[in-house]
């Protein structure tokens, strides 16, 4: 197994059990590794999974969620086309978001930076397209940071209750949402 084929299957094991409860033994057992060969791939542990799981991630988000906004299709389209792949990628709301697992305890302090950087893409990929859509710039980021806050916050509560119908509906609304004149 080579180890781009490891990089997903240590984003599981994060997003099932966060920094503190990812181990070795975890990150053996979903992958098929011995430890000397998690060792080998990730000289420095855990910190270095976690560190090359956000580039991962961060690279995901850049080719996969935010592909649409940079289209020549209509802001309402292009936002459309976000939520789909948001919605695939969070597994229909199934699927804890590691950013916001990565920005907690003592993960917080070792990547915020990296944290920091990904949700600001996501922020300012945005609210890009809000301003073309005629918001102004800084209702542009604040409507953006609020539809990452709704996403966000319906993981949770998806998580919690057991139950996708608060993530479906948020990204359904998104669209008219953010695009609401003002």
């Amino acid at each position: 197994m080579s180890k781009a084929e490891v990089i997903p299957q240590l984003m599981s094991v994060f997003q099932q059990y966060g920094y503190e409860g990812a181990s070795i033994t975890r990150f053996s057992e979903a992958t098929g590794l011995k430890r000397a060969s998690l060792y080998h791939y990730f000289p420095n542990g855990k910190s270095e999974m976690a560190a090359v799981v956000l580039n991962y991630l961060t690279q995901a988000l850049k080719e996969q969620l935010l592909a649409p906004l940079r289209s020549d299709n209509s802001p309402a389209d292009r936002i459309r086309a976000m939520n789909q792949n948001v919605d695939a990628f969070y597994q229909h709301g199934q699927q804890d978001c590691l950013l916001a697992l990565l920005s907690i305890g003592e993960a917080h302090e070792l990547f915020q930076e990296q944290v920091q950087q990904a949700l600001n893409l996501w922020i300012d990929s945005l609210a890009t397209v809000l301003a073309e859509a005629g918001i102004t710039p800084t209702a542009a980021r604040q409507r953006a940071e609020d539809a990452i806050v709704q996403i966000q916050g319906a993981l949770v509560l998806t998580r919690g209750l057991n139950n996708t119908t608060t993530f479906e509906r948020i990204l359904n609304q998104l669209p008219e949402t953010l695009l609401r004149p003002e």
